[in-house]
C-alpha cells in the first residue's frame, strides 16, 4: 500500500529525530554492554585471523608438515562459511544467547586443542572448530545489530566495527609476532581464550533469550545443502593448490556447478538457507548481495599478490610492503567513521555506488602501477580501495537488513559476513588460476611476474566494474520502488 503525502511527511519527521544518533550514545549505560559485546565478537574473528596467520608458520616449523599449512587456513575458512550459513537457523531454533554461547564454547575448544597440539593433525582439528565457532559468532552478531540498537545508531555500530578491524590489522600481527618470538606460538593461540571468556560473560548478561512464545518456527537443519555449500567452498580452496591450470579450472567449474544447483534447490525449499530474492537482479536485496560478494572478490587481487609484488618487483622490505595493507585498513576505518557521522540516511544510501567506483579506480591504479613501474601509485590506489569499502559497506549492510522482511532479516544479516568470506575465498582461487596461467612462479623473472600481476589486476578491474553495475542498479531499484511505497521508508530515513 502506498504512503500518502501526510504519512510520508510524518514518517520523515519521525526519522529525522532518529538520524541524529551520536557516537557518545554507544557508550551510554543502556548501550555500552551491547556495543562491547558485538565489537568483541568481531574482534574475536579479526584478531584471530591476524594472530594465527603470524604464528602458524612457527608451529609448522616445530611439527613439520609444511604441506599442511594451507589446510590450516582452508579448513578454517570452509567451516567459518558453513557456520555462517547455519547461524540464522540455529538462532531461530535456540535463540541468540544459546547459539552464541555454544559457538563460543566450540571456538574455545578449538583454540585449546590447537594450543596444546603435539602435531599438525591436532592443529588442523583446532582450526576446524575455530572456524565453525567464529562463523556462527560473526553471523549472529550481525543479526543482533538491528535488535540491540535503534536505527539511528546502526551506522555508528558499523563504524565501531570498522575501528575494530583496523586495530586488529595493526595490532594483531605485532602482538602475535612478539608472543611467538619471545614466548611461544602457543601463547598467540591461547590469547583468544580470555577474550572468548569475556565474550561469554557479556552474552549471558545482555542477550535476552526469547520466551516460548517468542521463538520462531523453523525447520530442521538443512544438512545436505550445508554440506553442498561446504564442498563448493572446499573445491575453490583446493583449486588454488592444484598442480596445473587445467586441474584448477576443472575444480572451479565443479564448484560453480555445485553452487548453482544448491541455490536452485534452496529457493524451492520451505526451509531455505538464503532469504527469498537472494541474488535476483530485479530486487534491491538480490543486487545488494551481489555487491557484497563481488567487492571482496575483486579486492582479493590486491590482498593476495600486492605485498609479494612490492617485495619482488620493487625490493620493498616486508614491513614497508605490509604498510600498503595497513593503508587500506586505515582508509576503510576512517571513511566508515566519517560516513557513519552523516546525519542523513538518504545521503549515505546515495553514496553506496561510489564505493565500487573507488574500488574500480583503485584497481585500475594498481594495474597502471605494475605496467609503468610507478610504485607510488600503489599507495594511492590502496587508499582509494579502502575508502571505497568504508564509504559503502556499513550503509549497504544496514540497507539489506532494512529491505528484508522481518521474518527473513536474520537470514540476510547472517549472510553478510559469510558472503564476504566467500568472496575472498573465490577471489583467491580465481586470481591464483590467472597468475599461474601467466607464468607466476617463485623463480619467475621480473617481466613474467609483471605480466602475471597485470593479468590479475586487470581481471580485478573487470570484477569491480561488475560490482559498480550492481551498486548503481540497487539504487535504481530503490528509486523505482519508492513511489510505490515499497522502499520509501528506507530512502527517506
Amino acid at each position: 500500500m502506498s504512503l500518502t503525502k501526510d504519512e510520508l511527511r510524518a514518517s520523515n519527521a519521525a526519522r529525522q529525530t532518529e538520524v541524529e544518533g551520536r557516537w557518545s550514545e554507544l557508550l551510554r549505560p543502556d548501550h555500552l554492554a551491547a556495543t562491547v559485546t558485538l565489537c568483541l565478537g568481531v574482534a574475536l574473528f579479526a584478531f584471530n585471523e591476524f594472530l594465527i596467520s603470524t604464528a602458524l608458520p612457527t608451529a609448522v616449523e616445530e611439527f613439520g608438515g609444511a604441506a599442511l599449512l594451507s589446510w590450516a587456513f582452508t579448513l578454517y575458512l570452509v567451516f567459518a562459511i558453513v557456520g555462517g550459513a547455519v547461524a540464522a537457523n540455529q538462532k531461530a531454533r535456540f535463540g541468540a544467547r544459546n547459539t552464541l554461547i555454544a559457538a563460543a564454547l566450540v571456538f574455545v575448544t578449538g583454540t585449546v586443542i590447537a594450543t596444546v597440539a603435539t602435531g599438525m593433525p591436532q592443529v588442523l582439528a583446532g582450526r576446524l572448530l575455530q572456524g565453525l565457532g567464529e562463523g556462527i559468532i560473526a553471523a549472529v552478531c550481525y543479526a543482533l545489530i538491528p535488535e540491540l540498537f535503534p536505527p539511528r545508531l546502526v551506522p555508528k555500530i558499523f563504524g565501531a566495527e570498522a575501528i575494530v578491524w583496523a586495530t586488529a590489522a595493526f595490532a594483531g600481527p605485532l602482538i602475535s609476532g612478539l608472543l611467538t618470538e619471545y614466548w611461544s606460538w602457543r601463547a598467540a593461540f591461547f590469547v583468544n581464550v580470555p577474550a572468548a571468556a569475556m565474550f561469554l560473560v557479556l552474552v549471558g548478561a545482555i542477550v535476552r533469550q526469547p520466551g516460548q512464545g517468542g521463538k520462531k518456527t523453523t525447520g530442521s537443519v538443512p544438512l545436505l545443502r550445508l554440506t553442498a555449500f561446504g564442498i563448493g567452498i572446499l573445491l575453490i580452496s583446493v583449486s588454488n593448490m592444484a598442480g596445473n591450470g587445467y586441474a584448477t579450472a576443472a575444480l572451479l567449474l565443479m564448484a560453480l556447478a555445485v553452487f548453482i544447483n544448491t541455490i536452485h534447490i534452496d529457493r524451492r525449499s520451505p526451509n531455505a538457507i538464503l532469504p527469498s530474492g537472494a541474488f535476483s537482479v530485479g530486487r534491491p536485496l538480490g543486487t545488494g548481495l551481489w555487491l557484497v560478494l563481488l567487492m571482496p572478490l575483486a579486492q582479493a587481487s590486491g590482498s593476495v599478490y600486492l605485498v609479494y609484488a612490492l617485495q619482488h618487483l620493487w625490493g620493498f622490505s616486508p614491513t614497508a610492503a605490509g604498510f600498503s595493507s595497513a593503508l587500506m585498513a586505515m582508509s576503510w576505518s576512517a571513511t566508515a567513521i566519517l560516513v557513519a557521522s552523516l546525519r542523513s540516511h538518504h545521503l549515505r544510501v546515495q553514496l553506496i555506488w561510489t564505493g565500487p567506483l573507488l574500488l574500480c579506480l583503485g584497481l585500475i591504479g594498481l594495474t597502471l602501477a605494475v605496467g609503468t613501474g610507478e610504485h607510488r601509485l600503489i599507495f594511492i590506489s590502496q587508499i582509494a580501495i579502502g575508502t571505497g569499502f568504508g564509504v559503502c559497506w556499513g550503509t549497504l549492510s544496514q540497507l539489506l537488513m532494512d529491505v528484508s522482511t522481518i521474518e527473513e532479516r536474520d537470514k540476510t544479516s547472517a549472510l553478510l559476513p559469510t558472503l564476504q568470506s566467500a568472496g575472498y575465498a573465490i577471489g583467491a582461487a580465481v586470481f591464483g588460476v590467472t597468475a599461474n596461467a601467466l607464468g607466476f612462479d617463485e623463480g619467475a623473472s621480473d617481466p613474467v611476474m609483471s605480466a602475471a600481476m597485470l593479468g590479475v589486476f586487470a581481471i580485478g578491474c573487470a570484477i569491480a566494474a561488475a560490482s559498480l553495475f550492481f551498486g548503481a542498479r540497487t539504487l535504481r531499484l530503490l528509486r523505482y520502488a519508492a513511489p510505490h511505497g515499497q522502499a520509501a521508508e528506507q530512502i527517506s530515513r
